[in-house]
């Protein structure tokens, strides 16, 4: 006995049990909460609360009822869980940025597109929607089945006739064990329409059903879908990715201000972040040029007003913030759905047809309802027939009968009736013996005949059902059918790229000291020479000037190396075109720069070819070579040029084409020349090798490649400077000690930098305070190695030289541009001829 009583202990495997526990528990979350039925497009939970309204009477028809009862029903009969998690859940069914078509018409504060959470339910209201009384319809005539409840006190439906594709319309997402689902919203006419195809043909492709049908997510807030690439991959896979973008517009005030107006944003995006993003941009310099953000938006619909600065091109800075804001996100699309209870990646196609599926047993379960209702009545009034044919001997029979028991047995027995259509009989008032009430029971037998061969002819042919649901299809694309709110616009790789619809031509590309940047036609040069030669042409401010200067193609690619080591890219026709005398965009709007983080080399490249290198050499005397064809694939985010030390930093990176030769020059006064090709090449990742070997608290301050006919100009912090022959400069091999450049004592300072130069250029030298001085390099003494230089621009005790500048001269620039065809004017591009006679005077 006492045996019996002691407790029954199993030895399990607990590793055999982990397993089984952890998948049981998968499971459930699969089927049970995380993923849409592929035949109502609903969760559990979105089915209940539905079920919940229906069942209380919350009909689009009627009255508003508190939230809070609506909740209460569903966590009491069928989901027991968290009032807050149902209440959530039915806030995102009511709200018009959720869901393309609102499952539940809610009347209250539910919440906004800033992020603002609905009032708490016992505040709110809410009712079913129009639309979602569609999904509810027939569930009385045994169209679904039904299972108990958590506690086997009530049924709930295991789905909904839905008699409507809300799955494709309304889309959803949810995350699961090990799996998640991300369905994107559809136009609902757009839906319905390839529906009804699919059901016509079968056979229909899915790229037929994109052109002609169903041409891609509608998301509710709108926004614009770049290209369909992404959309056909989801479409014929089930996965795949959208770029959606925020509708903006573009206005020209008065002043002459440019701004942006946004009026649609991605789906999901929260406008108010979004707004605190672009405020931080700008807070932190990484966009430049907006003077003004505001929310404008009001119950008349969304509207973000970014006022730019006058001289700021509006198209390259909203490219800016795509790139950097939620004004352009992607749309991850992952069709997962439950099928027959096991979750299962649908394309299209698959989608559609395990809708009709759904509908053909539907429409065959309403119609064997419908037909079992019938027969009982028309059996019923078989019965009635029977007794209106033999009235006088029924009523003796009744009257003669001591019981209801006998008089029905006596019934069934003399005129051959059933238990139903004697007690049928029984019930049968007085008033039905008139001869009216005899007719309308021959009337409604007669009817029911028909329809009950109506019913059976549809239950024997499929095609009928089909037909069937295209009409009541119709029917509802014509009661809630809208406009389609998002717009597919060209873009991605399946369209045709930009620069295949930009004109190449000959264009000047110029990047100042303070890092403003622009395109000029090289025609703007070229017709400059008749209002004379001079920094005009650059269109540059009073304190800045242009430190890069290239005559490119518009169709060549931009290579910009920082001194933190990266190179951004850009295409020529990608640098935004500016006036004669405007000073361009800050470059910090067409690149991806970081702060603190400057350009200090701009290569243009045609082709990137094994034969030409680029040469870098770093503030710590570290050198590479790697051949250009290493950085023909530069994302637009920048890329690693080099890795650096800490503390190190990028001082040059010039184009050579391999037999060149190099000279480095210091802060102490040497230099070091050598060829390039003691510099094996090396792979981008590379760190590089010893260029020169450096002496105490010495560092490299400029890197140059040798041509004929140049001088190394030497400049120190006191403004001091010379021009020495570069003959004077053996060559030795890489890694010395370099020898001296420059006679170094404390009248002259330290290098600031040496270039190498010819006789026709110009150099600007830039002090520390901002006072810049230019001067051609012929006026430049020309002296030897071992000497201090002559002085070049008088600074002040406490102040220095900071950097300088070589600036091609104008005339340069025009020999540099060939082959581009010049108008005959008498004017510069965008001047009058007062204009171009001060513009002379001045020269």
């Amino acid at each position: 006995m006492a045996d019996q009583q002691r407790p029954q202990v199993q030895e399990i495997n607990i590793s055999q049990e982990m397993k089984t526990s952890f998948m049981d528990y998968a499971m459930s979350v699969i089927v049970s909460r995380a993923l849409p039925d592929v035949r109502d497009g609903l969760k559990p939970v979105h089915r209940r609360i539905l079920y919940a309204m229906h069942d209380l009477g919350m009909h689009a028809d009627k009255a508003y009822k508190k939230s809070a009862r609506i909740v209460g029903e569903v966590i009491g009969k069928y989901h027991p869980h968290g009032d807050s998690a149902v209440y959530d859940t039915m806030v995102r069914m009511a709200q018009d940025f959720n869901y393309r078509y609102e499952l539940v018409d809610g009347h209250g504060n539910f919440g906004s597109v800033d992020g603002d959470a609905a009032a708490a339910m016992r505040y709110t209201e809410a009712r079913m929607s129009k639309i979602s009384m569609e999904i509810l319809r027939d569930i009385n005539k045994d169209t679904i089945d039904y299972d108990e409840n958590y506690d086997g006190t009530e049924r709930e439906p295991l789905v909904l006739p839905a008699r409507f594709p809300n799955l494709l319309v309304n889309g959803g997402s949810g995350i699961a064990v090990g799996m998640a689902t991300n369905i994107p919203p559809h136009q609902l006419g757009e839906v319905i329409d390839a529906l009804l195809a699919v059901s016509r043909d079968p056979e229909i492709t899915i790229e037929e059903l994109m052109q002609d049908y169903i041409y891609g997510p509608d998301f509710p807030t709108g926004g614009q879908i770049l290209g369909r690439s992404g959309i056909r991959k989801a479409f014929e896979t089930g996965k795949g990715s959208v770029t959606v973008r925020a509708k903006t517009e573009i206005e020209e005030l008065s002043n002459g201000k440019p701004r942006i107006i946004v009026t649609e944003l991605p789906f999901q995006v929260n406008k108010a972040k979004l707004v605190e993003k672009i405020a931080e941009l700008v807070r932190d310099k990484k966009i430049d040029g907006i003077t003004d953000l505001r929310d404008e938006s009001d119950r008349d619909g969304m509207r973000v007003v970014i006022e730019l600065r006058k001289d700021v091109n509006a198209n390259v800075l909203l490219n800016n913030l795509y790139k950097q804001t939620a004004l352009q996100t992607s749309f991850g699309i992952n069709t997962l759905a439950l099928v027959n209870g096991r979750p299962k990646v649908l394309t299209l196609k698959e989608c559609l047809n395990h809708y009709l599926a759904h509908q053909v047993e539907v429409i065959e379960r309403r119609t064997r309802y419908e037909l079992n209702k019938a027969e009982a009545r028309a059996h019923i009034l078989e019965g009635l027939r029977v007794a209106l044919d033999h009235i006088d001997e029924i009523i003796t029979l009744i009257r003669e009968s001591q019981t209801t028991d006998i008089a029905k047995e006596g019934l069934m027995t003399r005129f051959e009736l059933s238990d139903k259509q004697a007690q049928a009989i029984l019930d049968m008032r007085l008033q039905r013996l008139t001869g009216l009430e005899r007719e309308k029971i021959e009337s409604e037998y007669q009817q029911l005949i028909n329809h009950i061969a109506e019913l059976k002819a549809i239950l024997a042919d499929e095609e009928k059902v089909l037909e069937i649901i295209r009409e009541e299809l119709m029917e509802i694309r014509d009661r809630f059918n809208d406009t389609r709110r998002t717009e597919i616009i060209a873009g991605g790789v399946d369209f045709i790229e930009d620069e295949d619809l930009i004109p190449e031509e000959t264009v000047v590309v110029t990047l100042t000291h303070q890092g403003y940047i622009k395109r000029l036609p090289a025609t703007t040069y070229r017709s400059q020479r008749r209002g004379g030669r001079g920094i005009q042409g650059m269109g540059t401010n009073e304190d800045d000037f242009v430190e890069h200067l290239l005559s490119t193609s518009s169709h060549h690619t931009l290579l910009f190396f920082t001194n933190k080591g990266k190179v951004y890219r850009a295409k020529g026709y990608e640098v935004p075109e500016f006036s004669r005398t405007a000073k361009g965009i800050p470059i910090i709007n067409l690149l991806g720069v970081e702060k603190g983080e400057w350009v200090n080399a701009v290569i243009a490249v045609d082709e990137f070819d094994e034969e030409s290198y680029l040469f870098f050499t770093t503030k710590f005397g570290v050198s590479k070579r790697t051949s250009v064809s290493q950085f023909a694939n530069i994302r637009k985010g920048g890329l690693i040029a080099l890795n650096l030390r800490e503390g190190d930093e990028l001082i040059s990176a010039r184009l050579t084409d391999g037999n060149k030769d190099i000279i480095i020059g210091t802060k102490g006064g040497y230099l070091i020349r050598f060829p390039e090709v003691d510099v094996r090449p090396m792979g981008r990742t590379a760190s590089g090798v010893k260029g020169i070997s450096l002496r105490e608290d010495d560092e490299v301050v400029s890197m140059e490649i040798l041509e004929e006919d140049v001088y190394v100009l030497n400049v120190t912090t006191k403004g001091f400077g010379k021009r020495t022959p570069a003959s004077e400069y053996r060559i030795t091999g890489r890694g010395g000690k370099g020898i001296l450049t420059c006679n170094l004592t404390e009248r002259n300072g330290e290098v600031v930098t040496v270039k190498a130069v010819r006789e026709e250029e110009d150099v600007m030298i830039i002090t520390e305070s901002g006072v810049l001085i230019r001067m051609p390099v012929d006026s430049i003494s020309i002296t030897g190695r071992n000497t201090q230089g002559v002085r070049l621009i008088r600074v002040q005790d406490e102040e220095e030289v900071a950097t300088v500048a070589r600036i091609a001269r104008e005339e340069e620039v025009e020999e540099a541009i060939e082959g581009v065809a010049v108008e005959e004017t008498e004017h510069l591009p965008g001047t009058t001829d007062q204009q171009q006679e001060e513009t002379t005077e001045e020269e």
